[in-house]
């Protein structure tokens, strides 16, 4: 079994889980149209349809693939655990910009590709859920601006 697979498996679980605490999400009051549990709901399904792609590609196993990329996966969950305690405070934008630096050059881009990409997905994912879903999220200390 790759390392493919055993990730695919992972983002199964994890996907699982986001659907069992996501579906119990509900807001004593309604302030957005979609609701709390939205979100979680929708990336659940993301991740899994990632996750059993990954599972059921076709291919022969790549025995190239170290067996457990623990570097990578130390500096994933790093960057994910800021970015959860960054959320809040520096908001959404620019949390989301600095959260895709570490992440792109784990994948192998340079630090000024992950933070144009970064800027440009947490920009046009805010006008989306802002705009669009009408849900709030934080909007840091430049608040208004986007």
């Amino acid at each position: 079994m790759n390392n493919d697979r055993i990730l695919g498996a992972a983002a199964i679980a994890v996907a699982a889980i986001l659907i069992a605490y996501g579906y119990g999400l509900e807001a004593p009051f309604a302030y957005e149209p979609v609701g709390p549990r939205a979100f979680p709901l929708i990336a659940a399904a993301v991740i899994a349809v990632c996750g059993a792609i990954l599972v059921l590609k076709p291919g022969a196993v790549d025995d190239s693939q170290t067996p457990m990329p623990g570097r990578a996966i130390i500096a994933l969950s790093g960057s994910l655990l800021a970015y959860s305690f960054l959320f809040q405070p520096l908001g959404f934008v620019i949390s989301t910009t600095v959260f895709m630096v570490p992440i792109a050059m784990i994948f192998g881009a340079k630090w000024w590709q992950g933070a144009l990409t970064g800027g440009l997905l947490a920009v046009s994912s805010f006008l989306l859920f802002d705009s669009v879903l009408d849900v709030v999220l934080p909007v840091g200390p430049f608040g208004g601006i986007v």
